[in-house]
């Protein structure tokens, strides 16, 4: 393979990569957000957002790495895709600044006024993850237009918010204790059917609104070969269900098992995804190859990522482990 050859490849990994990093972390600080309006405990609430204070914003910073990664790397295609995604861009955008504005006012606000800003944070979170959803269903399906691609795209539109959800209760469930981490396990038992039922729905229905995707998976010996997927898959769930059976089992020492098996579902998923639309950044229009950049810009580009990625990824190793452990009480001193 040669360095032309190579390079666009490099940089879908990269894009690929920020985007699977941003849906993990940002996932459960947004589900944390749906979560907000389930306890109405003020104290509650406020360790929910103190379990994801230090990390929330940092986290959007790989969604923005994953969109400029296409904005510069494959010009011939970002056009496209913007395009077609303006609006639900500009709804996700509404929704994450209207997070971010109210989990700065809500510390500020009287005591009568902060229940509005718990609801906005709640709305903020709500409005993202199903722009989000309606994203990804609209990418899978090459933006046709179709009332079963339309309809797709509304299916995975409610199906990633009881991912993050129930990836959110996980979180919970690792930092908090006592009744709040009591709370978050139920949360998360509660959550766990819905994702269930959505991803045997989206598995099923997408061979049909794509058949492309339906001849990589389905056809010899391709199909042998990805069998470990949904094997691994339906071994996390039934992981899943049985820790979330008894609670006792996740508010010990087993606490934090929960969310890395949530997050394994979200690799696994991902890693489904990419088999399925690769070489194409628009299924079966534009392949990496037509869309990508100039190779002496690629190079270019990638000195720059080779500083900025590992930068990034030093500053989210460094954070997670300053703020290890158990979250203690909100503070903004």
């Amino acid at each position: 393979m040669t360095w032309q050859h190579l390079l666009p490849l490099i940089f879908l990994g990269l894009m690929g990569f920020a985007l699977l990093v941003y849906v993990v972390l940002d996932g459960f600080d947004l589900g944390v957000g749906l979560l907000l309006r389930l306890t109405r405990e003020d104290a509650e609430r406020d360790t929910m957002i103190a379990s994801i204070g230090p990390f929330w914003d940092a986290n959007e910073t790989w969604l923005v790495l994953g969109v400029g990664l296409l904005l510069v790397a494959f010009p011939h295609a970002q056009g496209e895709v913007l395009g077609r995604l303006y609006l639900p861009v500009a709804v996700m955008l509404i929704g994450l600044i209207l997070r971010g504005v109210a989990f700065d006012f809500r510390v500020k606000a009287q005591d009568s006024h902060k229940p509005l800003w718990n609801n906005a944070f709640f709305v903020g979170s709500l409005v993202a993850s199903l722009a989000q959803g309606w994203m990804l269903g609209r990418y899978i399906t090459a933006f046709n237009e179709s009332a079963a691609a339309l309809g797709f795209a509304w299916l995975i539109a409610l199906a990633l918010p009881a991912a993050y959800l129930l990836l959110g209760a996980g979180w919970l469930l690792w930092k908090t204790e006592g009744a709040l981490q009591m709370r978050a396990a139920g949360w998360a038992r509660a959550s766990l059917p819905p994702v269930i039922a959505g991803v045997l729905a989206i598995s099923l229905s997408t061979p049909i609104v794509s058949p492309a995707i339906f001849e990589r998976w389905f056809s010899l010996p391709e199909f042998i070969g990805l069998l470990p997927v949904p094997l691994a898959t339906a071994a996390a769930f039934i992981a899943l269900w049985q820790l979330l059976k008894k609670p006792e089992r996740v508010t010990g020492h087993l606490c934090w098992l929960p969310f890395m098996l949530t997050m394994m579902l979200i690799v696994l998923a991902f890693l489904g995804l990419a088999y399925s639309i690769y070489p194409w950044i628009i299924i079966d229009r534009i392949d990496v190859w037509h869309a990508a950049a100039s190779t002496e810009a690629l190079v270019v580009l990638l000195i720059g990522a080779g500083i900025t990625i590992p930068a990034i990824l030093a500053y989210t190793v460094f954070v997670y482990r300053v703020f290890r452990g158990k979250t203690r009480g909100l503070s903004y001193g």
